[in-house]
């Protein structure tokens, strides 16, 4: 919550529900169209309308529609009402509860929930079931109660959130200091030549399309991010690869094996629901639509998560079963690239 802007605004209490910081390489752009490639399900006459009453700010001045958003520019988006994901409304839904004692508990998320309202997501999410089940958890630095990290809406698998202060500033520090481990098992298109290897590459937010990230090898902007990858199964035009994350940025693992190649399979963001690999036989596309309907989501499963307990100092290490699609997925395959072998030899 933002008390913004007193010069601009004396008598009204506003509320920041968005903030976004353009880019080194940010070309002059208005900021409607700016605001449209980052706000989902955001028009923009709804965007139009927002600057024209005065709620739309760059570097902490009021623009219209058509100030034009530069390198460096903070936008945000100031409102009379706190944002919808501040009133959080508590939900009895189930949690897959690992483990849990009175510091935090591990929880396995099952794909397709999302972690934290935000927009266009302000019930059903995981904090909504966290307030239900339990009380005063712990503020995170974005005021979103237990959460520790997150992973994205059909990423299914392990998480760990914070039951008191303690546990939130000692995993919190964890995190930020590479010291836990979190290893994800994903389905990635093509045949990947190493057996195993590092990707490195600086990941921020896509130029263009802003709903995706995007690596920047220069390291001329984004956050520094590293995963290495080892190869488990070799499936003719699809690999099953384990990654270990050193750092978590936003669709960590998903942007860096697109930009070495390797697509996440049916990863519909980064363009992994099509056919990238494989032939133009019928019988092909077919077997691929049925896989993706097994799998109707990116093939990324947070398979093991370690830590060290916050008050007994103790190493945590939890592991979870690969959900059922993607073992249902990975089975398809492996009985199409036997056969599709023995065809090749015929």
């Amino acid at each position: 919550m933002s008390q913004v802007i007193t010069e601009q605004e004396p008598d009204d209490e506003l509320y920041e529900h968005h903030r976004f910081v353009a880019g080194k390489g940010q070309a002059p752009l208005r900021v409607d169209k700016f605001l449209m490639n980052l706000m989902e399900n955001a028009t923009r006459n709804k965007i139009q309308q927002a600057a024209a009453d005065g709620n739309i700010f760059v570097n902490d001045v009021a623009v219209k529609s058509n100030y034009k958003v530069k390198a460096n520019d903070v936008v945000r988006v100031l409102l009379e009402h706190p944002p919808y994901e501040l009133l959080l409304t508590p939900e009895n839904i189930p949690l897959d509860i690992v483990y849990e004692d009175d510091q935090l508990l591990v929880i396995n998320k099952e794909p397709g929930m999302v972690v934290h309202p935000g927009h266009g997501n302000y019930s059903g999410t995981l904090v909504n079931a966290l307030a239900y089940h339990f009380e005063n958890l712990p503020m995170n630095s974005s005021e979103r109660p237990g959460l520790v990290h997150r992973i994205d809406k059909d990423t299914s698998g392990l998480l760990v959130i914070a039951k008191t202060e303690q546990a939130m500033t000692h995993l919190t520090k964890q995190f930020a200091d590479k010291t836990s481990e979190r290893e994800y098992i994903a389905i990635v298109w093509g045949d990947i030549e190493e057996e195993e290897g590092t990707i490195e590459g600086n990941i921020d937010r896509h130029v263009k399309d802003r709903m995706q990230m995007a690596v920047f090898a220069d390291g001329s902007q984004g956050k520094h991010a590293v995963t290495h990858y080892k190869v488990l199964e070799r499936l003719g035009y699809v690999t099953v690869v384990s990654c270990q994350l050193e750092t978590g940025r936003t669709h960590q693992i998903r942007v860096h094996m697109k930009h070495i190649g390797h697509t996440l399979f049916n990863d519909a963001r980064y363009g992994g629901d099509k056919i990238l690999k494989g032939t133009t036989f019928t019988k092909y596309k077919q077997f691929i639509d049925n896989c993706f309907k097994i799998l109707p989501r990116q093939a990324l499963h947070a398979k093991t998560l370690g830590f060290e307990h916050p008050t007994t100092k103790e190493f945590m290490r939890f592991d979870s079963e690969v959900p059922q699609d993607m073992v249902e997925c990975i089975e398809k395959w492996r009985t199409y690239s036997k056969s599709h072998t023995i065809e090749d030899h015929e």
